[in-house]
């Protein structure tokens, strides 16, 4: 093991080398444990030397994203439209559960990053070959929002609306106390009948593996039936 570390010490650094070395550092620490010294130290070099491959954090953040976007199933010839953008979708869910920062990382990003992009494009371009014009594609984006990535933006999401950029270990909800619970009984009503798998959650709230699927595969069953019935945008 020790002769491994000092092998890839050796190993000549490139830009490659250290958008590897930060998502290994992330994926182990936590985003917020990430900085340019830690990630020198990791890489058995000087800070200065990083800077040769990658201007600054933001630079690397972005490298660091199109690494784990690149993780995620390529289209696969002649497969219909729905599977596809079904198989696509669950396959990015699984890079965010190795990858548990990086749903708040894309996020944060001013301008999505080139392999986001590309990800992108090339879905709407499967919608598209999939028969879907391009009016319903464009609602489709919108009604599939960031589970097109792998995830949803959950309603009693506490993390996001604080607006924290640090991943956190997923947290079960506090129950409601009694006073709210009266005064809004309805809320109550479904918090108490929530039951989730808190293995699969990606992120905080009730994104669970069961929930995400049951809403996509809502989504996608719906959208066929636009597509049959030639829908278009009301005027």
């Amino acid at each position: 093991m020790a002769e491994q570390a000092e092998t890839l010490r050796r190993t000549p650094l490139s830009r490659d080398r250290i958008l590897r070395a930060a998502v290994a550092l992330a994926d182990g620490a936590g985003i917020e444990s990430l900085s340019m010294r830690n990630l020198a130290q990791e890489l058995g070099v000087v800070p200065m030397a990083l800077y040769k491959h990658v201007a600054n954090k933001d630079e690397l953040l972005d490298g660091m994203i199109d690494v784990v976007v690149g993780e995620i199933d390529p289209l696969t010839p002649g497969e219909g439209w729905q599977p596809a953008i079904r198989r696509r979708v669950l396959s990015a869910r699984q890079m965010l559960r190795r990858h548990p920062w990086a749903s708040l990382a894309i996020e944060s990003r001013n301008m999505a990053t080139p392999a986001v992009l590309g990800y992108l494009d090339s879905m709407i371009g499967a919608l598209r070959a999939g028969g879907l014009s391009t009016d319903l594609t464009h609602h489709v984006m919108h009604a599939l929002g960031s589970r097109i990535l792998g995830f949803s933006q959950e309603l009693f999401d506490a993390a996001r609306q604080a607006g924290r950029s640090g991943p956190t270990a997923p947290q079960p909800p506090a129950p409601l106390p009694p006073e709210v619970a009266l005064r809004f009984p309805h809320v109550a009503e479904i918090a108490a009948a929530a039951s989730h798998d808190d293995g699969s959650v990606v992120g905080q709230g009730c994104d669970d593996q069961f929930e995400f699927e049951f809403a996509l595969d809502l989504l996608l069953d719906g959208i066929e039936r636009l597509r049959e019935q030639g829908w278009t945008a009301p005027r």
